[in-house]
Formats: structure tokens, sequence, C-alpha cells
């Protein structure tokens, strides 16, 4: 035949069947005899028929995968966001999808070449900035998207997310009722909070709101990812703040520089100084000792927006946001 690509139609003719006996032969959906499944593979070879995502989104509106944007961009704990993907893919075969994961940083641009590729019937994002230039484009896609993360504005979105202010707040409740007056949070990189990335603003603001509102002191600063970076700004703290007597970290990467460096300057935990952090379970259960934390939900927020995003994609009405109720566990550290 010429250069030209061979369509699913012409195969049903050549072999003699309805369109729809070639694609659940194809696809496997549904039981057909084996003198018809063979008739049709040889009209498959024999016309040079190659079927692939982007025609089968066009005979039938769709691909049966999603997309999952997640740009890998500095300041990112690569390990806790492949939790999350790993999550997103998992309840996506539950649905009998498949999942193309996109990890460059091409903002909107990224997202009109995914949808013109036909390649994904919608989309699930993350590492959500406030002000986001995504944003924008979602609001006018014909493809629907669940957002894992909250921007500033989301008028016409749907998002899910943990409940950061509020994740914030809890672990400097949890610290004031074990007795401490002054408390400090070590947060993301600087970089994170530069691009307003919104999980690290929100848990800075709901953490400075409940230090204020119980009456302690309290400090809130960005804290980078290598051992000398950490004990630097720990040494710094612990020098200008002689009253301190607990921290709150949310950075995975540099939990365990945090307790190594308080150990270097010859604080006990949790006698001389309590520690809460914001990570995944098993984060916390490896530090030694074992950190009291407020676990980040993975499993639970992938699951989540897969299940948004099915319900759209079925025409189904969806909440516009989702916040999953923050939980603390106690372990040694405090």
């Amino acid at each position: 035949m010429s250069g030209r690509a061979v369509t699913i139609a012409e195969v049903a003719r050549h072999a003699g069947v309805a369109v729809s006996t070639v694609s659940y032969v194809l696809s496997g959906k549904r039981a057909i005899s084996a003198d018809t499944r063979r008739r049709v593979l040889d009209s498959v070879r024999t016309l040079g028929y190659h079927p692939n995502a982007g025609a089968r989104a066009l005979a039938s509106r769709r691909a049966n995968v999603i997309a999952l944007v997640l740009p890998l961009r500095a300041g990112m704990h690569v390990p806790v966001l492949m939790q999350f993907a790993t999550s997103v893919v998992t309840a996506a075969r539950g649905y009998d999808h498949d999942v193309l994961l996109l990890t460059a940083d091409e903002g909107a641009e990224g997202l009109r070449r995914a949808v013109a590729s036909a390649l994904a019937d919608g989309l699930v994002l993350m590492d959500v900035e406030l002000h986001d230039s995504r944003v924008p484009l979602l609001r006018e896609l014909a493809e629907p998207s669940v957002l894992i993360g909250f921007p500033a504005d989301t008028a016409g979105l749907t998002c899910v997310d943990l409940d950061f202010h509020r994740a914030g707040a809890l672990c400097v409740e949890h610290l004031a009722e074990r007795g401490h007056r002054e408390v400090a949070l070590l947060g993301a990189p600087s970089v994170v909070y530069e691009r307003g990335t919104g999980f690290a603003r929100r848990t800075r603001e709901g953490f400075t709101e409940a230090v204020a509102g119980r009456g302690m002191t309290g400090t809130a600063l960005p804290c980078e990812e290598s051992f000398e970076e950490v004990a630097e700004t720990v040494r710094r703290l612990l020098e200008t703040r002689p009253e301190l007597s607990a921290l709150v970290v949310h950075n995975e990467a540099a939990v365990g520089h945090v307790l190594g460096a308080l150990r270097q300057y010859g604080r006990r935990i949790p006698e001389d100084v309590a520690v809460v952090a914001i990570c995944p379970d098993d984060v916390a259960e490896r530090a030694g000792p074992a950190l009291t934390s407020v676990l980040v939900p993975a499993e639970d927020v992938g699951r989540e927006a897969v299940r948004l995003l099915m319900a759209k994609l079925a025409g189904a009405a969806v909440p516009d946001a989702t916040l999953l109720a923050p939980r603390l566990t106690v372990r040694g550290s405090t």
C-alpha cells in the first residue's frame, strides 16, 4: 500500500469482519474465535497496520492513558515523589488505565503537547505553585485534570492534597502540649519557597499562625539538603536561640542531617531538643530515635487524585477541593 497509515477500517474490510471485531482482537477485551482472530491478524500483517495510542484515541475517543505531569525541579526529594507516582500508577491500573509520566519542566507548553498527541485522556499534575503557569491552560482544555496541590486561585479546578496548613499547626500544638515555648521550623530548600510551591508555603503559614496563637516564640527557616548546610543552619539556631527546645522538620532529605547535627553539637533527642517531622512513615521510622511525625500520605493522595480524574472522565460531578486531614503519630523524638 502507499506510505499513508493503514486504518483499522481497512483491516476490517480485508478480513471481512466488523471494525469492533478488529478492535477486540487487538485489545484482548473480548473473546474472539480462533479462526476470526487468525484472519484479523493475517490482515494486520498483510496491510502493515500499526495500532498506536493516537489511533485508538481517534477511533474510540479514549486512549486508556492518563498523563502524570511531575516536573523534576531543584529542591524536590525524588524518593517521596516516586511514592506519589507509584500510587497514581497503581490506582490507574485498577481502572484499566496506563500512566504516561512527563518529567520535563515545560509549563503550559508541555501540557499542550501532551493533549495534542491524543496520548492521554486526562492529566494529574504535581508540584503545584501558588501562581502556577499551567493553571490558565487547564481551565481551557477539554481534557479533564486533577492537581495534587493547591494554587492560590482554585476556581474551575479540581485539587487534592494533605492539609499542609493544618499539618504545620498540628506539629506546634503537639509541642506546646509537651511544654515547649520556643520552637523552629526547618522547611524546604530555599528554591522551593522562591518558586512559590504551595505545600511549603502553607506548612510555614500554619506553623507561624499556631506559634502566634499559642503565645510561643518561633522562627521558620528554609533548610538545604547537604549535611554541611544543614549543620550550619542548626548551629546558628542553637547559638542565636538558647531557649530553643524543639524543631519541626519539613524536608525529607534533611531529616537525618538535622538529627546528626544535633548530636554533633551535644544535644540529646528528645531530652534537650524534641523533633517532629512532616514526612512519610518510612522516613520517620528509620530515624534514630524514631520521629514523631505527621504523615505525608502519598498513597492516599495519589489514589484520590486518580479516583477524581476517573469520575470526571465519566462525566460525574466532583468536589473542587479535597483536603486530607493530617495525622500525627507520637514516637521517641518527643
